[in-house]
């Protein structure tokens, strides 16, 4: 028997909302987040009882997401700031805590972005991954790694003093 819908949302809301993020400033990754779940709310009834619920709800994530990219070009990172109303948005600090690990994430090649992404924000295995991206396994671990290579690399090189940008 499949969970009610409200239950799916709870459990994989995060990972979508990462994924997003990965690809998208703040504010577009929460549109296409709210976009990820109306589409997913139409399909869901005739959604396998067998089927992997989070590697669907990334598919629709990725694809949403790349629906807001091709809707609001150039794509630029910005921070929320605290209205005071209670309406949702981050604050300053939040955002600066992991503003450089986005942009950083940002300047990688798509297939690396999108391996991260999926894997150590959506949760996804590789297996999985591959699946989504059309791919093997093998190739989205080997993405996945040069990804961290690159990450660790940029990070070293941003936080080395008189390094070249």
């Amino acid at each position: 028997m499949k969970q009610p819908f409200e239950r799916v949302v709870q459990t994989h809301g995060l990972s979508v909302l990462r994924v997003c993020r990965a690809l998208l400033d703040e504010h577009r990754a929460q549109d296409a987040w709210s976009e990820t779940f109306l589409s997913a709310l139409k399909a869901y009834p005739q959604l396998d009882q067998e089927a992997n619920v989070q590697a669907w709800l990334v598919r629709i994530a990725h694809r949403k997401a790349i629906d807001e990219l091709r809707k609001h070009r150039p794509e630029t990172v910005q921070a929320e700031v605290e209205n005071g109303d209670g309406v949702h948005a981050s604050t300053p600090a939040q955002n600066l805590e992991n503003l450089e690990l986005w942009q950083v994430v940002k300047t990688l090649p798509e297939k690396q972005r999108l391996v991260i992404a999926y894997r150590y924000l959506g949760g996804l295995s590789y297996a999985q991954i591959a699946e989504v991206l059309s791919g093997t396994p093998e190739a989205a671990r080997r993405a996945a790694a040069d990804g961290i290579k690159n990450l660790r690399s940029k990070l070293n090189e941003a936080q080395t003093p008189g390094a070249k940008r």
